[in-house]
């Protein structure tokens, strides 16, 4: 029953690493093309460029 478990959690992690994590490189190659999708079809871009100008301001760029 163990074993059962074991491999369904294993089938859910998406790579073939046994501790579930994936290489930061892999992660940003995934998430890139859905956040850019969602930025253009909602008109986010707006948004992303008055958040950057806040924090530079903060930051005293």
């Amino acid at each position: 029953m163990a074993h059962v478990a074991r491999s369904g959690r294993k089938a859910f992690a998406f790579n073939a690493h046994e501790s579930g994590t994936r290489h930061p490189l892999v992660a940003v190659a995934m998430v890139l093309p859905l956040a850019t999708l969602l930025v253009v079809l909602f008109g986010g871009w707006d948004a992303v460029v008055t958040q950057a100008s806040s924090v530079g301001a903060l930051l005293g760029r």
